[in-house]
């Protein structure tokens, strides 16, 4: 059995491919031993080498893809702090107290890495926005209101805004909705880019497409098999292999589905005011936001599968509807797409990821970003897996740990 599954993780054109030569050079392994291996050179696996080699770990970066090249190319990158599943709604299943330790704990998470991207000088377009939650089917608008309640005692920048203060301030059809701070757009494939950049001056190699297919126990640490034929030792590996699960390590109730998105001709936006970020408390739901060329990304739709061709088959079905939610949220006719495109995406039942040591090892590490902010959960999985690394583990590790279904 392969370590990770092997998936066609997007169909159709998002806006985000990088075109002709990946702008980060592979170099095959010059070192037979590593500190820390790291698979996957999307997102989440840039932000652990960054950080990591930056520290003085030397840190090999493996990926069947050129970097940025997965997952990371399909987001729509609104980098939020609030969860697929409302913060209420995780209370009724853990109490307010745990679940507002989670949430704040992602909060946190976020708001360091839009410090670090702007200390780093990464060019990737980082920019504040606000972010409107709108009422829907899954929080009406007295639920709504006392999810805001819940945030505020919980001490998150979000407050209640009533239907008609909302399509006073944003021009936006009026909707009651949480209006909420410290969230923030990016360019998830310059932002991926610009960290292995950083990495490799920290002395990190990157390597694709060098395709690991097993990791091994032995006396002196993990050997990591690769398909190409090199064999690594590392003293520690860290999977972090996005929408392709780690087969035997991660567990079941992570879950992965279908997403659609489509994307406006830049030049397209303003259409409401404050470039803000909006979503659905609904389930289908529909998120929209502007990017700093002035496209619309709108996206959403999902479905319950994973079959690739199922999926892709759906997309100009799934682009109409897009289109359509998008025009009656911001109260305007149909835009028509530049893009459209549709995405393996992961799910958990809590709407949070999955970081900590996989069962049975010790240096064997799981950074899945599975719940929907998968940006965040990368920061998030970074700090929680440096500190551990460092010998001072992050008290709230085990908010995430993997196996806190079982």
């Amino acid at each position: 059995m392969e370590l990770t599954e092997a998936r066609d993780l997007r169909g159709g054109r998002t806006c985000w491919v990088p075109e002709g030569t990946p702008s980060i050079v592979s170099d095959p392994p010059s070192k037979t031993r590593v500190d820390i291996a790291i698979v996957g050179a999307g997102i989440m696996g840039a932000m652990l080498a960054e950080r990591l080699s930056a520290a003085g770990r030397r840190v090999v970066v493996l990926d069947r893809r050129p970097p940025a090249h997965g997952s990371t190319a399909a987001s729509t990158a609104l980098v939020m702090w609030g969860a697929d599943v409302p913060l209420t709604h995780l209370a009724e299943r853990l109490g307010i107290d745990e679940a507002a330790r989670r949430w704040k704990r992602v909060h946190a998470a976020a708001r360091r890495l839009s410090d670090r991207i702007d200390a780093l000088g990464i060019a990737c377009g980082r920019i504040d926005r606000p972010e409107l939650y709108l009422a829907g089917t899954l929080l009406d608008e007295r639920a709504l209101d006392g999810e805001g309640e819940a945030r505020r005692k919980a001490g998150l920048p979000s407050e209640f805004l009533a239907a008609d203060a909302v399509a006073a301030r944003f021009g936006v059809a009026p909707r009651a909705a949480l209006l909420s701070a410290d969230s923030y757009e990016v360019d998830p494939v310059k932002l991926t880019e610009g960290l292995l950049a950083l990495a490799c001056r920290h002395g990190a190699e990157i390597s694709f497409p060098y395709d690991a297919v097993a990791v091994e126990q032995q006396a002196e640490g993990l050997a990591i098999r690769t398909a190409e034929g090199p064999m690594l030792l590392a003293k520690e590996v860290i999977l972090a292999t996005g929408y392709e699960r780690a087969r035997w390590y991660l567990p079941a109730a992570y879950a992965v589905r279908s997403s659609y998105a489509i994307a406006t001709p830049p030049a397209t936006a303003p259409l409401w005011r404050e470039n803000a970020m909006i979503w659905e408390a609904s389930d289908p739901y529909i998120y929209a936001r502007a990017t700093s060329d002035g496209r619309i990304v709108a996206g959403g739709e999902d479905e319950d599968f994973d079959d690739a061709d199922r999926r892709d088959t759906l997309i100009g079905a799934k682009a109409g509807i897009l289109q359509a939610k998008t025009a009656a949220i911001i109260g305007t006719d149909p835009l028509p797409p530049d893009c459209a495109w549709a995405a393996a995406f992961g799910s958990s039942p809590d709407g949070l990821p999955a970081i900590g040591r996989a069962v049975n090892h010790d240096h064997l590490w799981l950074a899945s970003g599975f719940g929907g902010n998968g940006v965040t959960f990368a920061a998030l999985a970074t700090e929680l897996i440096t500190a551990a690394l460092d010998g001072t583990p992050d008290p709230d590790a085990s908010c995430f740990d993997p196996y806190r279904f079982e």
